[in-house]
């Protein structure tokens, strides 16, 4: 199982290496687009193999850079996607029809609610939250807003959350340089049977701060008396 599992995980390296930039730019894109994909399956395993030298030649850093560059650009690429989608079919066909795309009749109208109420910024602050950070384009382009305020505020909140990401790799994966990827398995098997509970305990906290954020986030305020 173990060998298995290295052989995988060089297989990948390998695709890395031919289409590293591009697939970092893709799945970024897809991220940031309406379809539902968490950016950390792919920031910080290139931020990993950035540290490896597994992803582009050169030195470690210049391939973070690289990778961090890849990941800013395509979190671009798909909210212009959202921006102009949004922009050209307007508010009526989202509504009606959003649902088909993981588009919720009440999670836009929280994007909405947001949007007005903090303006241009929230493109920015927003990117750096669950549950929001692909909605805040929808209603950027519903309201026409200046492409390049857009592309400002948007490219710093996805480029802040790229680099965290990357740079969370990065460091785990300069403590492995000296590793191959089947020690590094059997390492890490036995790191997670020695210390299982405070894992469980861990993932358990994660989980619970994202789903606190993300009602904190998506709970629409009540109307105020007239």
């Amino acid at each position: 199982m173990t060998h298995l599992l290295a052989g995988h995980l060089e297989s990948f390296t390998e695709l890395a290496q031919t289409w590293g930039p591009l697939l970092i730019f893709f799945f970024m894109m897809i991220e940031s687009s309406f379809i539902p994909f968490p950016s950390e399956v792919v920031m910080i395993p290139a931020g990993f193999m950035a540290a490896r030298l597994e992803l582009f030649p050169g030195t470690p850093m210049a391939a973070l850079v690289i990778a961090i560059a890849a990941g800013v650009v395509g979190s671009l690429a798909g909210a212009y996607i959202n921006y102009y989608l949004s922009m050209k079919l307007g508010r009526k066909f989202l509504y009606a029809y959003g649902k088909y795309f993981f588009l919720k009749p009440a999670a836009l109208e929280r994007a909405e609610e947001i949007f007005r109420e903090y303006g241009n910024m929230a493109t920015f602050v927003c990117r750096l939250l669950p549950a929001i950070r692909q909605l805040i384009s929808i209603p950027a382009g519903l309201s026409k807003m200046h492409f390049g305020r857009f592309t400002l505020f948007t490219g710093l909140g996805a480029g802040i959350w790229v680099i965290v990401l990357a740079c969370m790799g990065y460091y785990f994966g300069k403590q492995t340089t000296e590793m191959s990827y089947e020690e590094l398995v059997v390492t890490c098997k036995h790191q997670i049977g020695a210390n299982l509970h405070w894992l469980v305990l861990g993932l358990a906290v994660l989980a619970g701060v994202y789903v606190w954020v993300h009602r904190k986030v998506m709970h629409r305020r009540s109307p105020e008396p007239v």
